[in-house]
């Protein structure tokens, strides 16, 4: 029996028991938690394709169980994790005062608004011949990482945020417009670079280079509080890099007439 072939299948075993283990995690209060095991799977949700291509050992079992796998991590768990924000027993502590902010019980039930697109995003990439090296739309691991950062912003960062500010990230209608917004993102239209590695030349990789760079400078002034704006840079890089690239193909279009 070829093992090898095995490999990227077990890798993304993993990204699923992360997930798993991160609903517990939210169910029981303990958001950090999840969203720590959300940050676990999205490595090994990297490595599970990055193994398949270097061993290649890719094929239609291993794309199957990557989606469901996803679905779970990146699908149910930041749904979870926004239902439980959006809990009216929510609590937050800030600078050890605890503070209680009140809403309606049915309100929690937006954010599996979270999962709903994620289902039909990942169904979509499966049989969307158009994103095998781009995505159109934000990618559910993306998506997800953005709302376990902010349980995480809220744990570890009240000492860099003011009062206002946390409130602000804890405001009801800041929470539900959030959810709203990504879920929409999730399956817009919107073409989106993808951090595959076709080489490692700087002319075919420009934009991943720059994102990257400066993704890594953010996190080391700002930590978690830099993630939301991180995946918005996502977007606003792959729109430049969309207007920029449909530039060079209208000029090369005027050349070649």
């Amino acid at each position: 029996m070829d093992i090898k072939k095995h490999i990227p299948n077990a890798i993304t075993c993993g990204n699923l028991l992360c997930g798993c283990l991160a609903i517990v995690s939210a169910l029981n209060g303990d958001l950090v938690w999840s969203a720590y095991l959300v940050g676990i799977a999205a490595v090994l949700d990297f490595f599970d394709g990055f193994v398949a291509r270097l061993l290649k050992v890719g094929g239609e079992l291993g794309k199957q169980l990557d989606s469901l796998a996803d679905m779970v991590t990146f699908g149910v768990v930041p749904g979870m994790i926004m239902f439980q924000m959006l809990s009216p027993e929510a609590a937050y502590s800030f600078n050890g005062t605890d503070l209680m902010i009140e809403r309606p019980e049915y309100l929690q039930y937006i954010g599996f608004l979270i999962t709903i697109f994620s289902a039909l995003r990942l169904a979509k990439f499966n049989i969307d011949t158009r994103q095998s090296n781009s995505f159109i739309g934000v990618p559910t691991p993306a998506n997800s990482i953005l709302i376990c950062s902010l349980p995480l912003i809220q744990h570890f960062q009240p000492v860099i945020l003011n009062v206002n500010t946390f409130m602000a990230i804890n405001n009801t209608w800041f929470l539900v417009i959030l959810t709203v917004i990504m879920s929409f993102l999730l399956v817009a239209e919107l073409p989106l670079f993808a951090l595959k590695f076709k080489n490692f030349g700087w002319a075919d990789n420009k934009i991943r280079y720059s994102f990257l760079i400066i993704s890594v400078v953010l996190l080391i002034l700002f930590q978690f509080i830099a993630i939301p704006f991180i995946i918005f840079l996502y977007v606003a890089f792959s729109v430049v890099n969309n207007v920029t690239a449909g530039k060079n193909r209208e000029e090369t279009a005027i050349n070649n007439h």
